[in-house]
């Protein structure tokens, strides 16, 4: 046999190997089957999850599974689930230092529940955990103090006795769901327009302001320019109703009032000389006909003492302007709570 034989043999035989080895590695694993939450988390560090209020009842939530891997799944894989409070001690001392007052809260069983494994089916990939919310707390009486943050933190339990692993990574196989109840007329206005005067007539605006939820009908901001992360936040608190009492055709009467107005040892909290009222608009979408928006304009006038910032002196302030917030709802999806489209 020529040496010119001997090489085109050599070669039959490569392609050979090639071809066994390729096609028993197709038929294997390309890459791990590891399981993860899908709750991709915002610069914060968590993940935003938004719930209807609901006092008196149940509000449903579910938590997406997912099995990733080049093959499908041939087994049914039992993921076990858990709360993990060493994460959130972690992302609090990380983010806030030793102001404890500013941390988030974990969400208690009172006012949660889950079960503790998930089933992913063989030929699934991805499952859902049903998480149940009672916000109200047991028979809706001890309802969440809303100026505090809550997070709800689970991780995926590892064990060797377990048909599956882990992701490895820290945002795959660990979730800190920041619930955030919300009614129709809670969320983030723009604010530039409602001006906050001192007593020497000095002048101040925040770009936009936070309200959160109190009741179906009420929420609230904090007064002046203070936020959720003041310290002193939950002594400056102004709730907002929005009554159905017309003043014309367009506009309706707000309420507003504190929970802390005594005028010797609270913010001393009064409505200015003006009626607050809001009105709301709803206009279909030009270029997606589907999508509706929803102005909310709110016109407020109230005044407060500040007696925090400088121990010993007590700072008068007027507040008075609009607060406007634009609300999207695509009207395809069938649930109208998850039709709104949030940042």
């Amino acid at each position: 046999m020529n040496m010119k034989k001997i090489y085109y043999l050599f070669l039959v035989m490569m392609a050979g190997v090639c071809c066994t080895s390729c096609t028993n590695e197709w038929k294997d694993e390309q890459f791990q089957q590891l399981v993860s939450l899908k709750a991709e988390p915002n610069s914060d560090g968590v993940t935003p999850v938004y719930v209807r209020y609901k006092p008196g009842g149940v509000v449903s939530y579910n938590l997406p599974l997912i099995l990733s891997g080049s093959t499908m799944n041939t087994h049914n894989c039992v993921v076990h689930i858990a709360v993990d409070q060493d994460t959130l001690k972690t992302l609090n001392k990380e983010r806030y230092g030793e102001m404890d007052k500013i941390y988030y809260e974990m969400l208690t069983p009172e006012y949660r529940s889950f079960p503790e494994t998930v089933e992913i089916p063989a030929g699934e990939c991805s499952a859902l955990l049903p998480i149940s919310f009672t916000l109200g707390g047991q028979n809706g009486e001890n309802p969440l103090d809303l100026s505090d943050k809550y997070i709800l933190p689970l991780t995926i339990v590892d064990d060797l006795s377990y048909n599956y692993q882990a992701n490895p990574r820290k945002h795959y196989r660990k979730a800190l769901l920041n619930v955030i109840p919300f009614n129709d007329y809670s969320g983030t206005y723009a604010s530039t327009q409602c001006k906050i005067t001192d007593q020497d007539k000095g002048t101040f605006t925040v770009t936009e302001r936070k309200s959160y939820v109190y009741d179906d009908n009420t929420i609230f901001i904090y007064a002046g320019m203070r936020d959720v992360d003041y310290l002193d936040r939950k002594f400056y608190k102004v709730f907002i109703e929005f009554t159905d009492e017309k003043i014309d055709l367009q506009k309706k009467k707000l309420r507003l009032w504190s929970d802390n107005d005594d005028k010797i040892l609270g913010n001393a909290f009064e409505l200015g000389s003006n009626q607050s009222y809001y009105t709301i608009e709803e206009q279909y979408d030009v270029t997606k006909p589907y999508l509706k928006h929803i102005y909310y304009t709110l016109y407020i006038d109230y005044k407060f003492v500040d007696y925090h910032t400088s121990p010993g002196q007590r700072l008068p302030y007027t507040v008075q302007g609009t607060l406007s917030m634009q609300r999207d709802l695509n009207t395809l999806i069938p649930d109208e709570d998850q039709q709104i489209e949030w940042d």
